[in-house]
């Protein structure tokens, strides 16, 4: 039996495994990762079922396929409540294996893309659908990625928050053949090392207190696709080497694990900060570096390609009105003429966060943008000239933001569009408190 299934298997899968009884199974899982197991009831020692109660009780996640000659409905519900993912009554033909196999690996498959769907939903900030805009930046940054999503090399975006490095990295997906592979971000600075270790790479049961169960890493669950990750400067020392271990061998071991994974994924990694002033500071790893930016993209920031404003505006409104059940607002070529004039330091974000605001009160109020009543101003006829120094325009505009949350930097960063390091830096540049 084990012969026919290998010859059938083999061609047909990237790697087939065998063993003769539960002990040898157990050996080889040590030493291997394995995403289904077909698993004989009737086994010399320890029986199919018990075994598969002792596996799931370890923390086996992955497909089991039961088949025995000697079957009745009081052993496939024992089998079934063991954990097992499908039963076949010996004896059995080909497309009935194959089929329950394909039915295993799509069950599989599917939970990973839940899992991605849910991670994604909760952690992304992506600001848009595609890139937008036709100045020569936008056009330029297109041309690039056509060119250099067809290639498998490692990626490396760098540009100041709320540039679109994530919105880049997705289009890069697309443009991809790993398109219809997943697309799994992850926000290296909004987790504790340790949890982003576990996060990536995945864990043993008892790897740590409270691992009751083994889990996959991200890692794992961008296995065919992309794993995007953000803000890669702010990754700690000793995991910096861990990842370069896994680019270069394209295996990772799970946290608590002996095993030692392969993983099919291309790497995107973005930062708002220069990698070469971080290795020269000693923060971040040259070898590193080095792996990264094979391919390293400059995304520019809005204050060169204000050209693309309008454009921005109009995606904003169409792509944020439905969804706040708001009227989409007429601008003025007064009020336009002033966002082209600001210098946007939380960029297109920044810009989108401005829109989603107009919408809910109702009106664009450009007068909160430089800390100036756009009412009064309009009836003493004083409206601030295009020509008004951009620096000071900025200044009032954080003033005004700083204002409007009673000073919380956190909040006001978080509606400016940049990091609280960027805003605490500006006020201090400007003596704001």
């Amino acid at each position: 039996m084990r012969n026919f299934l290998v010859k059938t298997l083999a061609p047909r899968c990237q790697t087939v495994l065998e063993a003769g009884s539960a002990e040898e199974g157990a050996r080889l899982l040590r030493s291997h990762h394995v995403d289904l197991i077909i698993l004989d009831i009737a086994l010399p020692g320890q029986n199919g079922v018990n075994w598969l109660k002792d596996l799931r009780e370890q923390g086996f996640s992955g497909q089991v396929i039961l088949i025995t000659a000697f079957a009745d409905l009081d052993t496939a519900i024992e089998a079934l409540r063991a954990g097992a993912s499908d039963f076949i009554l010996k004896p059995f033909r080909v497309p009935q294996i194959l089929n329950a196999v394909r039915h295993c690996y799509e069950s599989a498959r599917l939970a990973r893309e839940n899992f991605v769907l849910r991670h994604t939903l909760s952690s992304s900030q992506c600001t848009g659908n595609g890139l937008v805009g036709h100045s020569n930046a936008i056009t330029l940054l297109s041309q690039t990625l056509r060119r250099v999503a067809v290639v498998n090399s490692t990626v490396l975006l760098q540009g100041e928050s709320g540039t679109g490095k994530e919105l880049v990295a997705r289009a890069l997906h697309a443009l991809s053949p790993r398109a219809q592979g997943p697309f799994v971000p992850v926000n290296c600075a909004s987790m504790s090392p340790e949890l982003i270790e576990r996060e990536l790479f995945g864990h043993a049961k008892g790897a740590f207190t409270g691992a009751t169960k083994a889990r996959d890493g991200l890692f794992y669950y961008a296995q065919g696709g992309t794993l995007f990750l953000d803000e890669v400067a702010e990754l700690p020392l000793p995991l910096q080497a861990t990842l370069l271990r896994a680019l270069e061998d394209l295996r990772i071991r799970p946290l608590g694990s002996e095993q030692l994974l392969p993983v099919d994924v291309r790497i995107i990694a973005a930062t708002n900060r220069s990698l070469q002033e971080e290795v020269a500071a000693g923060r971040f790893r040259k070898d590193l570096y080095y792996r990264l930016q094979v391919v390293e993209i400059t995304l520019p920031p809005l204050r060169e390609h204000k050209e693309d404003i309008p454009d921005l505006v109009q995606h904003f409104m169409a792509q944020l009105a439905p969804v706040l059940g708001a009227t989409p607002l007429e601008i003025t070529p007064a009020e336009m003429d002033y966002l082209m004039q600001y210098d946007w330091p939380g960029n297109a974000r920044e810009l989108r966060n401005l829109i989603e605001r107009s919408l809910i009160l109702g009106s664009l109020n450009v007068s909160a943008l430089y800390a100036m009543d756009k009412r009064q101003a309009s009836a003493a006829g004083t409206m601030p000239p295009a020509t008004t120094d951009l620096h000071t325009l900025e200044k009032q505009h954080i003033r005004a933001i700083l204002d409007s949350v009673q000073g919380d930097k956190t909040q006001a960063a978080q509606l400016l569009g940049i990091s609280r390091r960027t805003l605490e830096r500006r006020c201090a540049e400007w003596a704001l408190p």
